[in-house]
């Protein structure tokens, strides 16, 4: 049985056996070859979270969920590279280079807008008067 003894600071949790139980452990060889007959064991904070996800990722529900990331999320990324210069960075810095990020993904919604009003048949500047209304209801504005 492995006890807790600590979480350092990279948020790992400590599990120790104790010394006095493991030397006169006939399989003592197979969990652990320190002198102090002592075996360790590190997990992280979050690992219990990580592996929830995990199951959750292969149910029937998200599997079907996943499939579409490639055709949603993925396109984003491949658009942005492809067509927007983001392969490479521009600028130095965090800050520089956050801020020409969100001007890109705002002028790319932007395009995205704009289509998507040029497919509808809706004048820009209704959009833009009438906001309130779309953002109640898109659909129906």
């Amino acid at each position: 049985m492995l006890s807790y003894r600590t979480t350092n600071r990279d948020g790992y949790r400590e599990y120790r056996s104790d010394p006095r139980i493991c030397i006169n452990c006939p399989t003592r060889h197979l969990c652990t070859h320190s002198k102090d007959c002592v075996k360790t064991v590190q997990r992280h904070i979050w690992k219990d979270y990580e592996d929830l996800a995990d199951d959750v990722r292969y149910t029937l529900k998200y599997r079907k969920l996943y499939k579409r990331r490639k055709e949603t999320i993925e396109r984003v990324f491949a658009d942005a590279k492809e067509k927007h210069a983001m392969r490479y960075t521009q600028y130095r810095g965090l800050a520089q280079e956050s801020n020409w990020v969100k001007l890109k993904f705002a002028a790319m919604n932007l395009k995205k807008l704009a289509s998507w009003l040029w497919k509808e048949k809706r004048s820009p500047f209704a959009f833009i008067l009438f906001w309130p209304l779309y953002a109640r209801n898109p659909v129906h504005a």
